[in-house]
């Protein structure tokens, strides 16, 4: 049975306690511990804390012992910078939902169509989670109302803050009940995080939590230095030197990240692209295979990397370095996770110089520049899963139960050679093995789940 502090021990139902000792839980971490009892009893709260940190978890206890499940108008909002983060934060959300009944999660993300959102919430929504340009969407036109509002979320404000958010920000709040709860949570603590807790809270309770320990990142840093008409070379070379199973590469813009996902793919290494200019579908489809190990190299824009909850990742590849040494934090905080040992390479130009200068002050460490050796022609990095996707989802009250019955019992396979199952409102997906693959495909020809012809096919 999980162990809780004996004050949260008391504030918490029998129910959630239940819930959380069988999902694997066994004890708080210090940002639940300190946070849930002040936002239980109402108050602001301000909370500084790291990613991984346990922070969702938190704040979705707090604001689920605040809904009315028979009353459906939107309770609480939860306003993230990405369409990614706000996808993650709704899954975890309706995980932590299931000690009550019949409560309606809703997602208001750019990129998806705008009219099946206004239709679920003509049914009635109680928690909300959305990116501030669509959560406006719907507030101009009237579909989205926020007058029975009890708790507004701010999650990952300063990422908000960096991309320009805080007007919509600040016209979503206006449209709220003043006395609303206010919980504003952020990595960082600088002058634009405290003037919007000023201008937004109520006497909030300040928290900070440090990284625990045995969370900290186990990171060792590399530098190679290269010079840009060579660094996509210099990029595989990294790879087959260091040999990961997955890793991560940052590009400072859109139309670079895609340029080398694309060229590594042309290198036989499995590598997609996240960035804006895809749409939700393809952004979701991108990190499904990387998350369920179908795909082995991410490229990434630092504002598309936000909300990928992926903890295995061997490798991150700075192929651009920053300027600002706070995301080059960010970045390379994507590897070493929860105690495990990571790697992080800088590609390094001439131009860069200052900025490694700007790592070592931060790390208190000197560069560590190291050569490698030239591209093996026959090099492959091919992942061991492979994705099939699934033409029906949630709406179609598809679960991941019935996905593993059907390949289990309905073709034999075992379940060490099913991964990852990932349910949409709309898609499932689904990673086996690679040499069953196609097997699964051919067979659903002919095969029902849950009595119903449903399409499958690998996704490529």
């Amino acid at each position: 049975m999980i162990q809780f502090q004996h004050a949260l021990n008391n504030l918490l139902p029998t129910k959630l306690t239940t819930l959380l000792s069988d999902m694997g839980f066994t004890t708080f971490t210090p940002i639940q511990e300190q946070s849930l009892p002040p936002m239980i009893d109402g108050k602001d709260i301000l909370a500084q804390a790291q990613t991984g940190s346990g922070k969702t978890i938190a704040f979705a206890i707090g604001l689920l012992l605040k809904i009315n499940p028979r009353f459906f108008g939107v309770q609480a909002l939860v306003m993230c910078p990405t369409r990614e983060l706000a996808d993650q934060v709704s899954k975890e959300i309706r995980k932590m939902a299931r000690f009550q009944d019949n409560i309606k999660v809703l997602s208001l993300c750019g990129g998806m169509p705008f009219g099946p959102q206004i239709g679920s919430l003509e049914h009635g929504a109680h928690i909300v989670v959305g990116t501030p340009g669509r959560l406006m969407e719907h507030l101009r036109k009237g579909s989205l109302k926020l007058n029975a509002l009890n708790t507004l979320v701010l999650d990952e404000a300063d990422r908000m803050l960096d991309m320009g958010f805080i007007d919509s920000i600040r016209e979503v709040v206006e449209l709220t009940p003043s006395n609303r709860q206010t919980l504003l949570f952020s990595a960082t603590y600088g002058d634009g995080i405290e003037a919007i807790s000023a201008e937004f809270q109520n006497n909030p309770i300040s928290i900070k939590v440090e990284a625990q320990e045995d969370l900290k990142p186990n990171i060792e840093q590399f530098f190679v230095r290269s010079e840009n008409k060579d660094k996509c070379e210099t990029l595989l070379a990294t790879l087959q030197h260091f040999e990961p199973r997955q890793a991560i590469v940052f590009c400072n813009t859109k139309a670079e990240s895609q340029v080398v996902a694309d060229w590594l793919a042309e290198h036989k290494v499995a590598a997609q692209a996240i960035h804006g200019d895809l749409e939700q579908r393809q952004r979701d489809q991108v990190l499904v295979r990387f998350s369920n190990q179908s795909s082995c190299v991410l490229v990434a824009t630092d504002v598309a990397a936000r909300g990928i909850d992926v903890k295995e990742i061997d490798l991150v590849v700075n192929y651009d370095t920053t300027r600002d040494t706070d995301v080059h934090t960010h970045r390379i905080g994507r590897t070493g996770r929860a105690g495990a040992a990571g790697i992080a390479v800088n590609l390094v130009t001439s131009k860069d110089d200052y900025k490694v200068r700007d790592i070592e002050t931060r790390f208190n460490t000197t560069a560590n520049f190291i050569e490698l050796d030239g591209i093996d022609p026959h090099y492959r990095l091919i992942p061991q899963k492979t994705t099939i996707s699934f033409d029906a989802g949630r709406k179609n009250k598809l679960r991941p139960g019935d996905i593993l019955g059907a390949l289990t019992a309905g073709l034999g396979l075992d379940k060490s050679q099913v991964g990852k199952i990932d349910i949409f409102d709309f898609h499932a997906y689904v990673s086996v093995d690679n040499e069953v693959a196609k097997t699964v495909v051919k067979e659903f020809e002919n095969k029902k789940i849950k009595g119903k012809n449903i399409r499958a096919r690998i996704l490529r």
